[in-house]
């Protein structure tokens, strides 16, 4: 900066350091060279005081491209580097349940079923990015795991790395949801039931370890998946350890949204297809199928109970999905249908077990459905600043098994399940309402009740004129907190 004598000389006499006297005799040649160094000496200091704050900016510009940055929001917490590229994510899932079923002597209506309270998911995750386009998710499971044949207090839900070569081209391995079900590759958070449908828990795979090839084309239109797996039972997860099957499934899925980002009343349309090929054979003491559980996901009401039973041949999946959301308004529908090889020792055959679901949502509070959870317009708070959002869920939903499954004559052993104690069809009707406080409390209620068809008798009862399975009448409610 330069400064030029009389603006230097106006400052100094404004703030008292030139009197009047020194003005007076300015005209003195000695005291003018001096005043004219001093005005040099303020000059250079001005100037170094200058660079000073240059670099120091410049150091502050290079230490901001350095330095990572720490976010926490309702999306979690985690820290970021400072070009985006590398960044790991804390993130949690814990969902408090109480399950009351119909009662008979302290249990269910079944014999079987225990009304209490439930930790069903407790799940910490780990996810984050390296070089920018190598993602990676750890999910271990500390709540309830159910699945098909046993219930388990721990384990390993997800752990995978998904490569995100191009929008269009990416490649994830290691233990996830396979690209299959509609419902099932909704986050459990978002469900907007206490429990998935019988296509998601009975017929379509949970989780499997393989590695896949997905990707968005079409500008997003247009969703895909391949990939190949070590293959679960209907409704199966798989441990992470490897696999003992020498033959693997294979799956493969396109979904569709055509009217995406559109301005047209079907810009919230999606349908797709799915399906899965594997080859097995089980033994009778590794069968290799499954147990398919009610409603309340607490007992079965179908299994493959003559011992000698077991897998034997194709195992083919297929299932057409579908949703729909349009404003406050949304419909979730798919259905599932397993074509299963499989022998009694006697005679071999292939079955063909099947279930659907049709599922409506609508929120009161007049904020926008979607696949990918609720954000309330007000959150909910105890000084009047809002009621967050509330939704009415209703579905209706069918498990059929294949009439072929069950004896012929009187002897159970006939055939592959005895009608007797497994029933030949689920069918439920469900009602709830969904309470979210902000964007990561949610308050549910469900009820929900399921008839059947069969499965009411003894193993030693009469094969003549068997009772229906006394209906199950759940009543269930979950406090939950996702971040």
């Amino acid at each position: 900066m330069q400064f030029k004598f009389t603006k230097f000389a106006t400052v100094l006499i404004a703030s008292g350091i030139i009197s009047l006297p020194i003005a007076a005799r300015a005209n003195d040649s000695s005291e003018l060279e001096e005043l004219r160094a001093l005005v040099q000496q303020l000059d250079q200091q001005v100037k170094v005081l200058a660079r000073q704050g240059e670099i120091s900016s410049e150091e502050a510009v290079a230490a901001k491209k350095t330095t990572p940055v720490v976010k926490a929001s309702e999306n979690g917490f985690g820290i970021e580097s400072a070009d985006g590229k590398n960044s790991i994510r804390f993130k949690g899932l814990l969902q408090i349940d109480n399950r009351n079923f119909s009662n008979v002597n302290g249990l269910g209506s079944d014999g079987k079923n225990i009304s209490g309270f439930d930790f069903r998911r407790i799940r910490p995750t780990i996810e984050g990015t390296v070089f920018g386009k190598y993602d990676f998710r750890f999910t271990p499971e500390f709540g309830e795991a159910k699945t098909t044949s046993t219930i388990s207090t721990s384990g390993i839900v997800d752990a995978y790395i998904d490569a995100r070569f191009q929008p269009s081209f990416k490649v994830r391995a290691g233990k996830f949801k396979p690209f299959v079900g509609l419902e099932r590759l909704q986050s459990g958070s978002d469900i907007k039931f206490i429990e998935r449908s019988y296509v998601s828990n009975n017929i379509l795979p949970n989780r499997d370890l393989g590695a896949a090839i997905h990707g968005d084309v079409l500008e997003g239109k247009i969703n895909y998946s391949v990939g190949i797996y070590n293959g679960v039972v209907d409704g199966g997860d798989i441990t992470t350890v490897q696999d003992t099957n020498v033959d693997k499934e294979y799956a493969a899925r396109v979904f569709a949204t055509p009217f995406k980002d559109s301005d047209s009343a079907l810009a919230g349309l999606g349908f797709g297809l799915a399906a899965t090929h594997g080859n097995f054979k089980g033994t009778s003491t590794a069968s290799g199928l499954p147990a398919y559980k009610t409603a309340g996901q607490q007992s079965s009401f179908f299994a493959y109970t003559n011992t000698s039973v077991f897998a034997n041949g194709a195992r083919d999946r297929i299932s057409p999905q579908a949703y729909y959301y349009n404003g406050p308004f949304g419909v979730i529908t798919e259905y599932a249908r397993v074509s299963q090889g499989l022998t009694n020792g006697t005679k071999s055959d292939k079955l063909d077990n099947d279930a659907w679901q049709i599922a409506g949502s609508y929120l009161l509070t007049g904020e926008d459905a979607s696949f990918k959870g609720v954000k309330p317009k007000q959150v909910f708070s105890t000084d009047g600043g809002g009621w967050g959002a509330w939704e009415l869920v209703a579905r209706y939903q069918e498990n059929n098994i294949d009439s072929k499954a069950f004896q012929t004559g009187s002897s159970a052993n006939t055939g592959f399940a005895d009608q007797r104690i497994n029933a030949s069809s689920a069918k439920s009707w469900a009602t709830g309402v969904n309470w979210y406080l902000n964007q990561n409390v949610k308050v549910v209620l469900n009820y929900e009740q399921t008839s059947f068809k069969g499965g009411g008798g003894t193993a030693t009862g009469s094969f003549v004129n068997i009772a229906d399975r006394p209906d199950e009448k759940t009543l269930f409610t979950r406090i939950q907190l996702s971040y």
